[in-house]
């Protein structure tokens, strides 16, 4: 499998996905890289990310090897210290993009649109349109960077069952693509439990590896934890694992310079501070586990008749704004564009 490149805005092609094959050029044999590859280990970033004692965990690995393995990663990554200085780190963000939400007015207030090596989640009560806006993105990924796209394929992991390909076929038609392709383009899962869900993402990697991937959709991101760990008695470990899988999804976003998008429930809750409720005494699920994980968190309500309201709580580039959008046949859109 090819080292994946990426644009700069100078046209010039960077190399930023090693594949763990390369190892192998540092000692590493081939019956311990199918191994790493066995545990969801694609890449020579996973590998030099991963903590020993998870690489401990794979049968056959004793601390010696995981060293070794953890050297010969270290060898194949320039940089593999983590210390740049600001201007490196600059040049390097160069190569991050924006997905447009398909609506224009959602955008500007987004620096234009949700950025990739990132997570960004969105969150309000039912009928504010998070899901259609989960399937506007996984088409408008596939267009090109000037249209607001990724020129890339989407994975798309569906925790309550309301995805719907038929929906891509109307959105696709919208920006003139074939939906045939564009179904084609999205890679899906069904998440049965929380397990499933941890798993799912970690069985991703092998896709996201190959470089062809620009978004990465989970929606809902606390749904089936909800479901699976009740009470009080189960809430600690609910947010540990929550927290390990949110985890992996911060590193995949960085790792495959995709972005990553995840809609979330919200809760009453008239107690809860103005931080993380809304003025209705509303806030998201997950708590602090999730609004730390989330990069760009965006509150979505009500608003007029058909529009709904999007408002930015918290992000490191964008200022408190709202947008009014509405659904249409295409996908999210502007009002005056109904």
């Amino acid at each position: 499998m090819p080292a994946s490149v990426a644009s700069s805005d100078d046209g010039e092609q960077e190399n930023y996905i090693v594949d763990i094959d390369q190892l192998q050029n540092h000692g590493i044999g081939q019956a311990d890289i199918l191994k790493l590859k066995a545990n969801s280990y694609h890449t020579v970033a996973a590998v030099h990310g991963a903590m020993s004692k998870l690489l401990l965990k794979i049968k056959g690995f004793s601390e010696v090897k995981v060293e070794k393995v953890k050297d010969a990663a270290k060898k194949c990554m320039p940089n593999s210290a983590g210390f740049m200085t600001s201007a490196e780190l600059l040049e390097l963000r160069k190569r991050c993009f924006r997905l447009s939400t398909g609506s224009k007015q959602w955008d500007s207030i987004l620096g234009g649109g949700f950025q990739s090596a990132s997570i960004s989640e969105v969150y309000g009560e039912y009928r504010c349109r998070k899901t259609q806006l989960a399937h506007t993105l996984a088409v408008i990924a596939q267009l090109p960077r000037e249209q607001g796209g990724g020129d890339g394929k989407v994975a798309y992991i569906d925790t309550e069952g309301t995805y719907r390909p038929e929906r891509i076929v109307q959105i696709a038609e919208r920006f003139g693509l074939d939906p045939v392709a564009a179904n084609e383009n999205i890679l899906y899962v069904r998440a049965q439990n929380s397990e499933h869900q941890a798993d799912s993402l970690c069985q991703m990697t092998e896709q996201l590896a190959t470089g062809e991937y620009r978004l990465l959709v989970v929606d809902s991101i606390c749904a089936l934890f909800r479901v699976d760990y009740l009470g009080r008695a189960e809430l600690s470990e609910r947010q540990q694992k929550l927290n390990l899988h949110l985890s992996k999804l911060t590193k995949t976003a960085e790792e495959f310079n995709v972005a990553v998008f995840m809609t979330n429930q919200v809760q009453s809750d008239p107690g809860a501070s103005a931080l993380f409720a809304g003025a209705d005494g509303r806030k998201p699920i997950g708590g602090h586990v999730v609004a730390h994980a989330s990069t760009t968190r965006v509150l979505l309500r009500k608003g007029r008749g058909e529009e709904r309201v999007a408002k930015i709580q918290d992000s490191p580039d964008c200022p408190e704004r709202e947008a009014t959008y509405i659904i249409t046949t295409g996908g999210i859109n502007d009002p005056e564009k109904a």
